[in-house]
C-alpha cells in the first residue's frame, strides 16, 4: 500500500499516511483539523541511463553486468591513400 505525504496549512506539520490508491486524499489535519495539501515526494524507484538491468538482475550467473565503458571502441578509419604510392605503401592495405 502506498505512503502519501501531507502538509497542514495551519500548523505546518508534515505527516505520512498509508492509503490505498483508490482512497480519496485527506482533506483535514489529524492534529488541528485545518485543510491539508498533498505533497509530491521523491520516489525510491528510479530509472537511470542503462535501465534496471544494469544492476545485475538480468545476469543469471549472479555477477553484475559489464559497465558501458567496457565496450570496445570502434575501429578508427584508415587514412586516405597517398597519391602515386600504390597499395604496397598504404597503411590500410597492411591491416587488411
Amino acid at each position: 500500500m502506498p505512503v502519501y505525504e501531507y502538509e497542514c496549512k495551519e500548523c505546518m506539520k508534515v505527516f505520512e499516511v498509508q492509503q490505498k490508491m483508490a482512497d480519496k486524499p485527506l482533506r483535514n489535519c489529524p492534529e488541528c483539523s485545518a485543510p491539508v495539501k498533498k505533497l509530491v515526494s521523491m520516489s525510491s524507484f528510479q530509472l537511470r541511463g542503462g535501465g534496471w538491468y544494469a544492476d545485475g538482475y538480468s545476469n543469471t550467473a549472479g555477477t553484475a553486468a559489464k559497465p558501458e565503458a567496457a565496450k570496445p571502441e570502434a575501429a578508427k578509419p584508415a587514412p586516405p591513400c597517398q597519391a602515386g604510392a600504390g597499395c604496397a605503401g598504404c597503411p590500410a592495405a597492411a591491416s587488411a
